[in-house]
């Protein structure tokens, strides 16, 4: 079973998506937030395996409620999902910066929330192939000078394929075919390389990919 706690200032927001996730044998809602603040609070207490997160709540807004969640060792199991009205903007970069597991617009289709919750449930980035590449040539531009990318020594030099690929956003699968991999190795792969770098998981390897200068503007095409 999945547990999912809803954390937006809106009632109805709350309500629309408990109506469509209740539905679902797998997922069970287990709390509400109104404001950042309760969220980090119930999360605390509840530890649920995703939590749906607004940006925009008084108190304390999302961000900073997901850096808190993300920071606390006892919630290293805890998978944040962003809540956005726009699907790029600068919340979408300090959300995943932040230790979220990837966004969500709010005006998604049901399916695809029901989709991205079991998603980043079993660990996986909720972070599409073409928003990837958005985000990277968005604001890739804006880091001047990356810093020197040392702690990817540790990488051996299939591990630094696989990561840029990733962070191109291909799943497992098309990183297997892509490097004429099995399916298994290419998920074994990404595993060791998340060990490696102590990264939650691949949201967080796109984003050290490109601050340390391991893909740039363009090298995606």
């Amino acid at each position: 079973m999945i547990r999912v706690m809803l954390a937006d200032d809106q009632t109805l927001v709350r309500a629309g998506f408990r109506s469509i996730l209740e539905g679902e044998d797998d997922i069970e809602i287990v709390a509400e937030a109104g404001d950042g603040e309760q969220a980090v609070a119930r999360a605390g207490e509840l530890r649920p395996d995703v939590v749906l997160m607004d940006i925009r709540m008084p108190v304390l807004d999302g961000l900073e409620a997901t850096r808190r969640i993300s920071a606390d060792r006892r919630l290293a199991d805890v998978r944040v999902v962003i809540l956005t009205t726009f699907d790029l903007d600068d919340y979408v970069y300090g959300a995943i910066k932040a230790g979220a597991s990837g966004f969500l617009v709010k005006d998604t289709e049901p399916p695809e929330l029901i989709h991205g919750v079991r998603v980043v449930a079993r660990g996986d980035a909720l972070l599409a192939p073409a928003v990837t590449r958005r985000l990277i040539a968005e604001f890739a531009s804006r880091i001047t000078a990356p810093p020197p990318a040392v702690e990817l020594n540790v990488l051996t030099d299939r591990e630094r394929e696989v990561l840029e690929l990733v962070a191109a956003g291909l799943s497992n699968e098309e990183i297997a075919g892509r490097l004429v991999l099995s399916p298994a190795t290419a998920k074994t792969h990404v595993s060791r390389i998340l060990a490696k770098l102590g990264a939650r998981d691949r949201a967080q390897l796109v984003v050290l990919a490109y601050e340390t200068g391991v893909i740039r503007p363009g090298w995606l095409g």
